[in-house]
């Protein structure tokens, strides 16, 4: 197989006409791929895609062919994919207010244009879901926000309201699911690409640990930083060594790595009933 992209986590191969995508341990904060892997991240963070693109399924199309044709050295981390001429903007629903939106909404009381009301803090639920865009930057590079606007002159109107629609209604979907085994889905990121017959369809991950931020339902309080079953623990912590947020990153402790990788695995469970089948 020919290796075609290597990204901050995910490695895409080419193979008899199809692709490959293979999700490694390598975790990225502030767009710095960190030089301690997470064991069983790539292995957590394919099973539950694969998890929620069956759950979606009546939604849109995916991009997954199968997740047992791959070489078994990457047998259940990797995915055979249809290849796919992606649209180059990052989908992000927002059902709630933290991270970069927070920031946002701090500086100009909007995210990506959409307007909000006064009196937000960190943790708010928003009065409903919001589509807020960035750009699609490569490896090392930090996404911007773009407007919907921007998206209708990028990508036309049409495809635009598209995006929109499928976005806001896959968070709706998984959010709703989530909530039922009492984790909160604040945002989440999403990925689109065009078929050989141009149709749109879901591909790379979806409302994962990496992708989503993911609060328990029963810790959740408006005001505060919110207990995190995804990469925001990791951010923390990588923030409090007083490191500077660019290359080479922190190593982390074996604790901190451990702690890490208990959250991704014990949101997996909790999501879809199963429990994660370790190496």
């Amino acid at each position: 197989m020919k290796l075609v992209y290597s990204g901050k986590v995910r490695d895409v191969y080419e193979d008899r006409g199809d692709l490959v995508l293979v999700a490694s341990d390598r975790i990225s904060v502030y767009d710095v791929v960190l030089p301690t892997p997470i064991p069983d991240k790539g292995k957590v963070l394919t099973q539950l895609s694969l998890w929620w693109f069956d759950q979606l399924a009546d939604v849109m199309p995916n991009h997954v062919i199968s997740a047992q044709d791959v070489p078994p050295e990457w047998a259940g981390r990797a995915i055979r994919c249809q290849r796919l001429r992606m649209i180059q903007v990052e989908c992000i629903a927002r059902g709630y207010l933290a991270g970069l939106g927070l920031t946002e909404y701090k500086a100009q009381q909007s995210v990506s244009g959409v307007q909000l009301p006064s009196g937000l803090v960190e943790g708010s639920r928003l009065p409903e879901s919001i589509f807020t865009p960035t750009t699609k930057e490569s490896v090392g590079v930090h996404d911007e926000f773009i407007t919907f606007a921007n998206v209708v002159t990028q990508e036309g109107e049409h495809v635009a309201e598209e995006l929109r629609r499928l976005t806001l209604e896959i968070y709706r979907r998984g959010a709703a699911l989530a909530y039922e085994r009492r984790i909160i889905v604040a945002d989440t990121k999403l990925e689109f690409g065009r078929s050989v017959n141009g149709d749109l369809v879901l591909a790379d991950e979806v409302l994962t640990s990496d992708s989503s931020r993911f609060w328990p339902v029963d810790q959740w309080e408006p005001g505060r930083a919110q207990y995190a079953f995804d990469k925001q623990f990791l951010r923390e912590w990588a923030a409090a060594t007083g490191w500077n947020k660019t290359a080479p990153g922190p190593e982390i402790p074996e604790e901190v790595v451990e702690a890490t990788r208990a959250r991704y695995i014990e949101v997996y469970e909790r999501i879809t009933g199963q429990r994660f089948a370790e190496s």
